[in-house]
Formats: C-alpha cells, structure tokens, sequence
C-alpha cells in the first residue's frame, strides 16, 4: 500500500513568534536605554555629576551616556562571534539578560551625596553594560526577522524590531511622566518634585525586570533561522567571523556605517537634545528665579531653553513618537515595493532640508501657544523623517553580508555608527547650542552635514531588495 505524501514542515518560527520575539526583546532594550537617556536629562545632572554650572552638569551626564555607545562596537564583535559561530538564540537571550541586570542595578546605585566620585564610577560601569548588551541586540533581532521572512517582505519584516524603538520612548516616558505625576510638587509641576529626584526617578529602572522576564520567555521559544540552519549544514560557517568581515567585508563594513550615521544623529537630536532644549528655562526666568533664590545669574553664560515644563514637552514628543512608529511601519512596504535604496536617498535628502529649518521652528516667539505649535510641527515632522529613515535598516545592514558574517557585519556597522553619531550627537549639540548663544542653528547644520555623508553613502551602496540571502558571499567577495 502507498504511503500518502508527507505534509510540508511548517516553518521553523511561526509569523507570530518571529515578529513578537524580534519586537518584544527590542522594546524592552530601547526602553532600558530610554530610561536612562531621559534621567540623564532630568535626574543624573544633580544626583552624580553636580558641578555648580547646569551646562557642565549636563555634559558630563551625556558624556557617560556616549560612553555606551563606545562599548556598543565591543558588543557587536563579541555577540556577533558568537551568533554567527553558534547561532542567534543564545545571543539574544544573554544580550538581554546583560541589559536588564544592568539597568534595573542602576535603580538601585547611591547617589554622589552617599559615596561620592564612586556613584558617578558604578554608574558609568553599568552604562557600559548597557552599551556592550545593545551592541549584540539589535542585530540579533534585524536577523529573526529577516531571515524568517517570506520572499519578497525582508524589509517588512525588519521593521518589527525597529518598532521596538518608539514603543520602548513611549513606554519609558509614559512611566516617568505617570511617575512624576503622581509625586507633590509643592514648586509647580513645571519642576521635578523632591521625592522624584529622591527616589521616584529608581521606578522606570526596577520595573525593566518585569520587561526582562516577559521577552526572556518569548525568546528562548525561537529555534534558529532555515538560512542559518543551511549554512551550519554547508559547513560555511566560520571559526572567526570578524577577520572574514575585516578581511573580505570591509567596503561592506564602511558603507553600513555611513549609512546609519544621520539616522543616529536625527534620533538623538530628536530625542535627548530636544529635551533639554525644550525644557531649560529662558533667561528671564532663570534670572527671576535667581533673584527669587537670592543667588547670582550672569546673562551673558547662561545659555537659554524654551522654557517648557517637563511634563508638557514629554507629552508633546511622545505625539511625534506616534508618527515615528506609524512610518517606521510604512517605510517598509514602501522599502520592499521600490527599493531600499530609493527610499532612502530620498529620505536622507529631506533630512539634510530638515536640519536648515531648525531656527523655523526652534526659537521662542512673542506668544507662547505659537512657539508650541511651531515646536510641535518640528517634533512631528523629525519623527516622520525618523521613522522613514529606521524602518527600513532593519533590512539594508543585514542585506550587506553573507549568513556566516551576517550577524558580525551587520552589528559592527550599526555600532560603530553609534559612535560616530549617538555617541557624539548629545555632547556635539549642546556645544553647538553653548556656541551659538542659545539659538539651534548649528545644531541644525550639524544634522545636515551628518546627512550629506549619508547620502554619499547611499549613492556608492548597492540595492539590496532582490538579493538572495543564501547567494550572498557565494565563491567571491560580494562586488559593490
């Protein structure tokens, strides 16, 4: 008697796995590194680093938020080893375990008043735990997603693991604004309340456990993708995946990293510059509240915000952040339809317009309302430039590398972008601000030329929507 035919295996990951495991671990990574992004603005400048002047302050808090980026390229060799030797399972997992032991300790640090100078140490050693988890994050993720995605969708399904980004500010965000919130302010809810910066502020740090527990589940459902599965069956697979990336990748390395450059520079702009922007007060309420306090105030150095209380600019980025998850969504059908390259090129250009509008949108008019709504214009606009620009990444960086190096190619480039722009952005725009008295206008033309070296870039990368991800690499060193 005939045996009827065996039914075709069902995928490795499901569509519902693939897209909750690369959406849930990214979430949860963006919102631990939101979390402190937002307290380095708000908390950390007089908890750790209280140096008498707001300015310096305020650099050497971002300074230890940079150095993560710093220890990100550390991660993406060390996690990228080990996903393209081994497999991306069990690199996502401990990336993630690094990254939520990590921020839910720095819940827990004493402050500069209780050990002095050793606060500001432990905090930048948890940072850069924080830095190294993520550099092995995001690649891991960009790979389950594509590497399981049917024909003809990669960039689509790479835009889950990049929605991670704005559901992660809005969770972060929503939890310190619910936080603050709740909290007296017996100065007006404009300032930070006392038990805020006592003890409120540990809450968005001790509840990432929670955020840890829920994708450690999800992830360790995944089995590996069939694409890495073929290449561990052809015995293509490397004992040393960095020295072929270095060795044979390294135009691919390049081009990856200039890529991602004004993506960076916009996304910390948007985000950590803006706030403190948008928040510091204006000089003659900095004066008055000086004269109130009976303390001195020199108008000549002190470098002026819009004035906005915390809670209302909060707000106001978060409805930008809707439009920064909406496109990032869309950018990847569109990515898929006409091309990664296309879309980007003119994204990017767009970006460098945006970055000349800054004194448009960004300097204090005669009544207030206006300055709101030309201030929120720009949050929503820079957002869907964010979106536009993010989405498809997920795509185009692992698109440039063979399976047996894509893991260590992909994460070397977007991480060694960080440097360049995430590391970088925070400290070069608050100089920038210092230097031009307050105004944003070379800010803004920082962002432009940041995207000018983009979109060169782009025009020497290849199009990578029809590549086969098993071809790549094949016998010759992929030619751009």
């Amino acid at each position: 008697m005939t045996s009827a035919p065996a039914a075709l295996p069902a995928p490795a990951n499901p569509r519902s796995r693939v897209i909750t495991a690369s959406l849930v671990g990214t979430t949860i990574e963006f919102y631990d590194f939101y979390v402190y992004a937002t307290a380095a603005v708000l908390v950390f400048p007089a908890l750790f680093f209280p140096t008498g002047n707001e300015t310096t302050s305020l650099l050497a808090s971002f300074a230890v938020f940079g150095a993560a980026m710093v220890a990100r390229p550390l991660g993406a060799v060390v996690f990228g080893h080990f996903g393209d030797r081994f497999g991306r399972k069990a690199t996502l997992v401990t990336s993630l375990l690094t990254m939520g032991i990590a921020t839910f300790v720095i819940g827990l640090l004493p402050t500069v008043n209780e050990i002095g100078v050793w606060a500001a140490v432990f905090l930048l050693v948890l940072r850069l735990a924080q830095g190294f988890a993520l550099g092995g994050e995001w690649s891991g993720a960009a790979l389950v997603a594509t590497e399981n995605a049917p024909a003809g969708k990669r960039a689509w399904y790479g835009t889950f693991p990049q929605l991670g980004a704005p559901i992660g500010f809005i969770i972060a965000n929503g939890i310190f604004l619910a936080i603050n919130f709740a909290l007296p302010h017996p100065d007006g809810t404009a300032q930070a309340s006392d038990a805020f910066l006592a003890w409120g502020w540990r809450i968005p740090f001790l509840f990432s456990a929670v955020m840890v527990i829920v994708g450690l589940w999800v992830r360790l459902r995944l089995v590996e993708s069939d694409s890495f599965t073929r290449a561990e069956k052809k015995g293509t697979l490397r004992k040393f995946p960095l020295g072929l990336a270095l060795r044979r990748y390294w135009w691919q390395l390049i081009l990856g990293t200039f890529i991602m450059l004004a993506t960076y520079v916009l996304f910390y702009l948007m985000t950590s510059f803006t706030l403190s922007y948008g928040t510091k007060a204006t000089t003659d309420a900095a004066q008055a509240a000086a004269e109130a306090a009976g303390t001195p105030f020199d108008p000549a150095t002190y470098v002026p915000g819009l004035g906005f209380g915390y809670t209302d600019f909060v707000l106001m980025q978060i409805i930008g952040v809707v439009f920064f998850g909406i496109f990032t969504l869309l950018s990847g059908p569109v990515a898929d339809a006409i091309g990664r390259r296309r879309l980007l090129l003119w994204v990017t250009a767009a970006i460098i317009v945006f970055g000349f509008t800054f004194t448009v949108f960004l300097l204090p008019q005669a009544d207030p309302k206006f300055t709101g709504a030309l201030v929120q214009a720009f949050l929503v606009f820079g957002f869907v430039l964010m979106g536009s620009t993010f989405g498809p990444m997920g795509a185009v960086l692992p698109e440039l590398f063979p399976t047996e190096v894509r893991y260590t190619g992909s994460a070397i480039s977007y991480n060694v972008s960080s440097i360049l722009g995430a590391a970088l952005a925070p400290l070069v725009a608050v100089a920038l601000w210092a230097a031009a008295d307050g105004s944003p206008w070379l800010v803004g033309v920082y962002l432009s030329v940041m995207a000018a070296l983009t979109f060169i870039a782009l025009l020497l990368s290849p199009e990578t929507k029809d590549v086969d991800y098993d071809e790549i690499g094949a016998g010759e060193t992929v030619s751009l």
